[in-house]
């Protein structure tokens, strides 16, 4: 069976001071439907850029990328418009990616109303039920986006990203800006969320341990190459390049 997601030798490279930087160096990597890949590094080690070319917010040198067995990186105009409701990304920062003066409803009705997932008279029940699947009462869409805590923000932000019925999530840092309870709880939520609807994600983090806890395989990113991929649990308890043996390092460990 095809992966739902194959990336070939995408390279990437920037100007800086009138040099070329290197930022992605031939990095293939592939996702099965249901199955979530971790990708660690870190910082500068290419997560991110590379979360941005499978977005289309950024364009790479070199490469090709399959995504439901579409070739990703030719689709134009509305044809893209169209296919990127089927893979969406959870940002960092949710604050910065919602309009500040929106109640949480309206961040939510936008979505299944671009992406025409819902008729009119049906979003006020489609967003309740999102609002469920993420832990929520329903009274929340009327909320500003102001007034939630981080953890709570965040739920609203992965239930946006679920609105449009995704096959693929994309989650670069995710879970790294919230507290340690706040974190556990995200984490708990969105492996609750793949098994009742079998989506495949993408989580990129430098924190091997939160990695660890939500992925079936591991990536390993260094100077914009992956110099490792395996399963979760063998890459963590006998890591076979420098900078996965230094990520297991960093862990934090009791005494």
């Amino acid at each position: 069976m095809s992966p739902l997601l194959s990336i070939e030798n995408i390279s990437k490279g920037f100007s800086s001071s009138g040099r070329r930087v290197v930022a992605l160096d031939k990095v293939s990597l592939a996702i099965a439907a249901g199955e979530t890949l971790g990708l660690v590094g870190a910082s500068g080690s290419g997560k991110s850029t590379l979360s941005r070319i499978l977005l289309r917010l950024l364009s790479c040198d070199a490469g090709a990328i399959r995504f439901e067995g579409e070739d990703w990186l030719t689709l134009k105009g509305a044809a893209l418009r169209r296919r990127r409701a089927r893979m969406q990304m959870v940002f960092q920062d949710p604050l910065a990616a919602f309009n500040p003066l929106a109640n949480v409803g309206t961040v939510l009705d936008d979505p299944l109303r671009i992406h025409g997932v819902a008729s009119k008279h049906r979003r006020a029940g489609e967003i309740a039920t999102l609002l469920e699947h993420v832990g929520l009462p329903a009274e929340y869409a009327c909320r500003p986006v102001r007034a939630l805590s981080g953890g709570q923000r965040q739920r609203v932000a992965i239930a946006r990203a679920i609105a449009t019925r995704p096959s693929l999530l994309v989650l670069d840092e995710a879970v790294s800006a919230l507290d340690v309870t706040v974190r556990g709880r995200i984490l708990e939520l969105l492996v609750d969320l793949q098994k009742q609807q079998g989506i495949a994600c993408l989580f990129i983090s430098h924190d091997l341990a939160v990695v660890r806890a939500v992925s079936h395989r591991i990536a390993v990113m260094d100077g914009g190459r992956v110099v490792e991929t395996g399963p979760a649990a063998t890459v963590v308890a006998a890591p076979q390049s420098e900078a996965a043996r230094a990520l297991v390092a960093a862990v934090p460990r009791l005494w």
